[in-house]
């Protein structure tokens, strides 16, 4: 099988993201124009680049925390995990600005030490991210979607002690929560080294 814009019958609903898969969940934190704290989980989401470290997020449709990140310049990431999964679900709902998904979903808000949106305290790991860029995407014909990314740069790195392992961060005992198609989830409880064929002996990472 194959599809363009004619896609089959046999396909009622869009496999694209189950295809693209799975993905990290990003639990962006961000501050509206009055102070109050949003929070709200973003699938499509990932690392840019390190050295400096970098992130993304998309958002289809200028939603709160896209337009958060740009006005205020800053936001935040925070790890969804297995014990957090609840909560995240609470906070995707589509509320009006102003309410806060923290106080929703009854989650105590990290203190930034660089910048002023908060991130989940209890999230295995948290970033503090200043906005590099925020932009509306277009199609290949050059015309403009109702889609936005949103790229910021780590300047602070929140770890809870308990999950480094000499001076790793242990990705499988965190099990982050990553989205699957449609409205399934997976979660990572193992891992495996596989060192590529020009590594140095010795080399961890």
């Amino acid at each position: 099988m194959h599809y363009g814009s004619d896609r089959s019958d046999m396909l009622p609903f869009n496999p694209f993201k189950a295809i693209i898969a799975p993905r990290p969940i990003g639990w962006i934190g961000t501050l509206n124009a009055d102070g109050v704290a949003n929070l709200a989980p973003y699938s499509f989401f990932n690392g840019v680049g390190s050295g400096p470290d970098m992130v993304m997020f998309a958002s289809e449709g200028a939603k709160h925390s896209y337009i958060n990140a740009r006005d205020t310049g800053e936001f935040t990431f925070s790890l969804v995990t297995a014990d957090l999964v609840d909560a995240m679900n609470i906070s995707s709902e589509n509320v009006p600005d102003g309410i806060s998904e923290f106080d929703l979903a009854g989650l105590e808000k990290g203190e930034p030490v660089v910048i002023r949106a908060p991130f989940v305290a209890a999230s295995p790991a948290a970033m503090e991210c200043v906005t590099i860029d925020a932009f509306q995407i277009k199609d290949r014909h050059g015309v403009l979607l109702d889609r936005y990314v949103v790229i910021g740069e780590v300047v602070r790195t929140h770890i809870k002690d308990e999950f480094l392992q000499d001076g790793i961060f242990d990705t499988s005992a965190a099990t982050p929560v990553a989205r699957l198609g449609y409205r399934e989830y997976s979660k990572i409880t193992e891992s495996w080294t596989l060192r590529r064929p020009d590594d140095p002996v010795g080399s961890s990472t």
